[in-house]
């Protein structure tokens, strides 16, 4: 996530690989990043820290603790945290600093390698309108950025998180459909991926709502509405419904 990240804003904003350093533990991957993109290298936490003023936290939620420990006395209040980091809550971050510190929390998904994105984004008390019109900025180089409160990133993990995954397996059930009544693969691929972005721009764009689009589709006795009757026969909703259901209980297990 943090390479494609880095990726977009090369991409998008002129000069800005000089002003962006990267660390990790794995020193093959940064140094692979750094030669590709031509991006600064820092040896450590401390030093990028020390570096920056805005640091984005692209750790496993289990490595954080660790990581603040480490950084904590190079923090100040002119200092912008944007974490990553599912399941860490800004006041989890905060408790790490004595002083005031200013955070932003987003939740991006894999649409972000394709730069169509999905990330919710809040800002913590301490962080200006301007600073977060900065996050903005910056994240809509890789996908749409919707600004949200704090206490629904775990219905944002499970909607844009963890869906892409569900509609991966929609289309490849569709394109096997079609691969049963003797359409070659790739194109079946083609057809069902083409047609869901399809969709996806007739409701984003045109503000056209979901049941108005299956209704436009669904003409009398036509065949299209016996496929919505068969997939409402077999509860293809409350399907969908439910697994978001065990999802968001597993995140809070």
């Amino acid at each position: 996530m943090a390479s494609t990240i880095i990726n977009g804003l090369v991409n998008s904003f002129k000069d800005i690989n000089n002003k962006i350093y990267v660390t990790d533990i794995n020193k093959e991957k940064v140094e692979k990043l750094r030669d590709g993109l031509n991006i600064n290298l820092c040896e450590n936490n401390t030093e990028l820290v020390k570096r920056c003023d805005i640091i984005f936290l692209a750790i496993k939620p289990n490595a954080y603790q660790s990581v603040l420990k480490e950084i904590k006395s190079y923090m100040n209040n002119e200092k912008l945290i944007i974490s990553m980091m599912a399941g860490v809550t800004i006041d989890d971050i905060k408790q790490y600093f004595k002083q005031p510190v200013k955070i932003i929390r987003i939740m991006p998904n894999v649409g972000v390698t394709v730069n169509e994105g999905m990330i919710a984004l809040n800002g913590g008390d301490n962080v200006t309108r301007e600073e977060i019109d900065l996050a903005v900025e910056l994240l809509s180089s890789i996908g749409r950025v919707d600004e949200i409160e704090e206490h629904l990133m775990d219905a944002v993990t499970n909607i844009s998180g963890c869906s892409p995954a569900y509609i991966a397996m929609f289309v490849e059930a569709l394109a096997d459909g079609s691969v049963l009544r003797g359409m070659p693969r790739d194109k079946a691929y083609i057809y069902a991926a083409q047609t869901l972005i399809g969709t996806g721009k007739m409701i984003l764009e045109k503000g056209i709502h979901p049941g108005e689009l299956k209704d436009l589709v669904s003409s009398p006795a036509g065949v299209t509405i016996e496929g919505v009757y068969n997939l409402e026969k077999r509860g293809f909703r409350s399907i969908i419904m439910e697994t978001m259901d065990i999802c968001d209980k597993k995140m809070k297990s």
